[in-house]
């Protein structure tokens, strides 16, 4: 195998309506992209894998794919879960230091977690990520890495970001089965904030809503910590449904219309645009009357979203607004309905740009797939700087023994 293809990360993101692969590699340290490929989904209903066979098809020859442009084998993946399964609740957990001030060390920061992390949840509920929000000692809060610091008692605030056992487990069997090992899963949304937030807007808080085909993802940040995580199960299919609904039309022809000419606010069409369609005659169809249909399936999802937002109690805290990203992000009008009805500035979330990356890939529909990559990518680099760290200590403590 070649240095390039040792250093390779691949990520794969089954979604509702379309699965993608994405491979990168780490040249001197840097992620550089590597190939890629983007199949339509199969097996998948209401955001989640229904039907393993024609899902692990897919999978297989969207892997397939990616091996030839990426030029490499493909053989491990880290996946992406997300959907309306996703949950997400906040914990305290601590312990006194056995009474007495001393140095809190790496172990008793693992422990604190572990006090936290204990909170009754369903047996079909699996934990997909821990994640602190602060830091407690001797009831100093607002830290960020205790480690190292004196203290006699040790607290953490943590967000506990929660799926579907069954869920996670039938993406994790749809991959081994296209001839993947998965080596790690991460929530859609982290990944996809990994790509599209910065690092102020995390500070002074932010919404980021993913819009899915089937569901739409969020996550909350506020002082640079995951606050809130949730899912909504409306997404850009139900839009297309209520245009196929609306207007007596295949749901092909649906969603084309809505991606040429879909517009979430009914006013800023003008009333005299028409378009001829074909249903099955030829017939003149106005562009308003389209408006008129996504207008409310909007309003809905968003007010599904300030509800999530009002219940996890971080509705006051987006100090930076909302970041819309996904494929249906790209609708017109969606930012200016998130501005309407969060009372909060709104952009769309365009994921980063990496090295050789082609440009079709610089849209949100691809913010989870590079974000994902981007996460594997940062989780990598860690863990080689904690394995390096530790590899020295131990040579200082070997040779200062002689």
């Amino acid at each position: 195998m070649s240095q390039t293809e040792e250093n390779l990360i691949v990520v794969l993101d089954v979604g509702s309506a379309e699965t993608r692969v994405l491979a990168g590699d780490l040249n001197e340290g840097a992620l550089r992209y590597r190939g890629h490929a983007t199949l339509a989904s199969a097996g998948m209903r209401k955001g989640m894998i229904s039907d393993l066979g024609p899902a692990a098809k897919v999978v297989k020859s969207a892997v397939e794919k990616a091996e030839i442009s990426a030029r490499v084998n493909i053989d491990s993946c880290v996946v992406g879960v997300g959907g309306p399964h996703i949950r997400g609740v906040n914990s305290n957990g601590g312990f006194d230091l056995a009474g007495r001030m001393r140095e809190i060390t790496r172990e008793d920061v693992r422990t604190a977690v572990e006090r936290a992390r204990a909170v009754e949840r369903p047996p079909d509920r699996e934990i997909l990520h821990l994640l602190p929000r602060q830091f407690i000692v001797d009831e100093q809060p607002g830290i960020f890495d205790p480690i190292g610091m004196i203290g006699a008692r040790l607290e953490v605030d943590l967000h506990i970001a929660t799926c579907s056992g069954s869920a996670l487990q039938n993406t994790v069997t749809c991959a081994n089965r296209a001839g993947l090992e998965v080596t790690e899963a991460v929530l859609e949304s982290i990944a996809a904030a990994e790509s599209t937030l910065s690092v102020d807007e995390r500070e002074l808080g932010v919404c980021l809503i993913d819009v899915g085909a089937h569901s739409t993802d969020l996550i909350v940040f506020f002082e640079g910590a995951v606050a809130h995580t949730g899912s909504v199960p409306i997404g850009g299919a139900h839009f297309t449904n209520d245009l196929a609904v609306g207007l007596q039309l295949p749901l092909s022809q649906a969603e084309e219309l809505k991606r040429q000419y879909g517009h979430a606010v009914v006013t800023a069409v003008p009333q005299t645009a028409e378009i001829e369609i074909a249903n099955p005659q030829p017939q003149l169809l106005r562009l308003r009357t389209i408006a008129e249909i996504l207008e409310p399936r909007a309003r809905e999802l968003l007010y599904f979203v300030k509800e999530s937002l009002r219940q996890g109690g971080v509705f006051d805290a987006l100090g930076a607004g909302c970041v819309l990203t996904g494929g249906g992000a790209k609708l017109p009008g969606m930012l200016d309905v998130t501005e309407s009805q969060l009372r909060v500035p709104a952009r769309t979330g365009m994921p980063v740009r990496l090295s050789n990356m082609p440009g079709d890939l610089a849209s949100p529909t691809y913010a989870t797939a590079i974000g994902l990559l981007l996460y594997a990518h940062r989780t990598r680099v860690s863990r080689a700087a904690e394995k390096n760290g530790l590899r020295a200590r131990l040579r200082s403590i070997f040779a200062a023994s002689y």
